[in-house]
């Protein structure tokens, strides 16, 4: 599996990035992430519509809260015509009691604790730290599933680009 060292800082260090650096233009890989109802979940498996893939390390963080809430609210007026995802290393259990919690009802959740795929293989499961967690991405997938915009947040506790972000899922869902 390829490593990319130095790719993040997490509180002051910089630590290395398991997976590839994925681009624009790039096939978005597979993975087997588990969903609220324990039902293993694949890129096959997500709708043929424009995507929005959102790693963080986790709910429970500030940053990750609300990260998820502001993508919420940015894609409440696509309805059906896009499929959001926030994926992290929580159990599912946790994953559900937010959303019900946080009243989060248009992004989906996914956890990658089944067989960390989804951080090797989009290159966000980071290395050196004594629990598993993920660096913070975001990524919009094509119904033809290619990467339309990447953005892989050089600082774990920073907010990725949400206007970039949106504008790309938007762009693809009209």
């Amino acid at each position: 599996m390829q490593k990319r060292p130095n790719a993040v800082k997490f509180k002051d260090k910089m630590l290395t990035l398991i997976g590839p650096q994925l681009k624009k233009g790039d096939s978005a890989p597979t993975f087997a992430c588990v969903n609220n109802s324990l039902e293993i979940v694949d890129l096959s498996k997500t709708p043929a519509k424009p995507r929005l893939f959102c790693p963080v390390p986790s709910l429970d963080t500030p940053v990750c809260s609300l990260e998820t809430k502001r993508f919420e609210e940015g894609i409440a007026g696509l309805k059906d015509k896009v499929a959001c995802y926030t994926i992290s290393l929580d159990m599912p259990f946790a994953q559900k009691r937010f959303c019900a919690a946080e009243n989060i009802t248009n992004m989906q959740t996914l956890s990658d604790v089944h067989d960390q795929s989804f951080g090797k293989n989009y290159g966000v499961l980071i290395e050196g730290l004594p629990i598993p967690l993920f660096s913070r991405a975001v990524f919009v997938v094509d119904k033809a599933g290619k990467i339309a915009y990447c953005e892989y947040v050089p600082e774990v506790g920073q907010h990725p680009n949400y206007e970039a972000a949106l504008e790309a899922l938007k762009a693809l869902a009209t």
